[in-house]
């Protein structure tokens, strides 16, 4: 009656999910790293440098607004296929902003389309 547990993978996918939801909340928005993107080289800010960031902030990927703590972790996270799926996702059309879903939602201003008969 020896063995591994049968509900072991279970605990695994369940800290796994909890990591997940952490994280979501701690990244930026979709719009703000696409509007981030399309500055050009020259409007970028330096990286200042922070102690409380991995790496003193000064290793950071823009597409995935995340701070790693050397060079060559960064450069392993740029092979990695989430990393690959975010540039694709950002270089495709614009996400949605605010804006977009303040309208869809009946709060922006009213949009009743050209009028078809005027009396």
């Amino acid at each position: 009656m020896g063995g591994k547990c049968p509900h072991r993978h279970v605990k695994k996918r369940r800290y796994s999910h909890k990591t997940a939801r952490r994280t979501k909340f701690l990244v930026n928005g979709d719009d703000m790293v696409f509007d981030e993107l399309k500055k050009s080289e020259e409007e970028r800010k330096p990286l200042p440098v922070d102690e409380d960031l991995p790496g003193m902030g000064q290793y950071y990927c823009i597409h995935c607004d995340r701070y790693f703590a050397n060079v060559s972790v960064r450069d392993e996270h740029f092979k990695t296929k989430r990393h690959r799926k975010r540039v694709k996702q950002m270089m495709g059309p614009a996400p949605h902003t605010q804006l977009d879903a303040d309208l869809a939602s009946g709060m922006g201003m009213p949009d009743n389309g050209p009028k078809l008969m005027s009396t």
